[in-house]
């Protein structure tokens, strides 16, 4: 028996690289399908925005948010609230950028005020920015 011949065979080398790639193929296309059967690929997507905020506190008129940098988050999916269930939102626009102001809320002296994010489908929120009161 030759044993250098041994050493120079390859021919069950392609097959075996052809098998490990179908395999792997098939493991990845499975988990791309699974993630999205199981509606895991949209919640991937409903990320915070990444956004800065400070709020304009004008005595009797209460407090209000202002955005002054980051992403453009639509309207809808924003609101400024406080520990006294009070509730705002961004009206007349539709979409916030940076320079525009919440309206006015009212609070109460050491209060929180939270300017809170839901993502499109409500599943998940975000508090994107908060501070006590003076």
């Amino acid at each position: 028996m030759d044993f250098n011949a041994l050493f120079d065979d390859d021919r069950a080398v392609s097959p075996v690289i052809g098998v490990i790639l179908m395999v792997a193929i098939t493991v990845i296309l499975a988990a791309v399908i699974g993630s999205f059967v199981l509606g895991l690929g949209n919640s991937v997507q409903q990320t915070a925005p990444n956004t800065n905020f400070q709020f304009d506190y004008n005595g009797s008129s209460g407090v209000a948010a202002v955005h002054t940098g980051g992403d453009s988050i639509s309207a809808s999916q924003l609101n400024v609230t406080t520990s006294l269930d009070s509730t705002t939102s961004w009206s007349g626009v539709s979409e916030v950028t940076a320079g525009t102001n919440s309206s006015y809320i009212k609070h109460a002296t050491d209060d929180t005020v939270r300017v809170i994010w839901t993502s499109e489908n409500g599943d998940t929120s975000q508090t994107l920015a908060d501070e006590k009161t003076p």
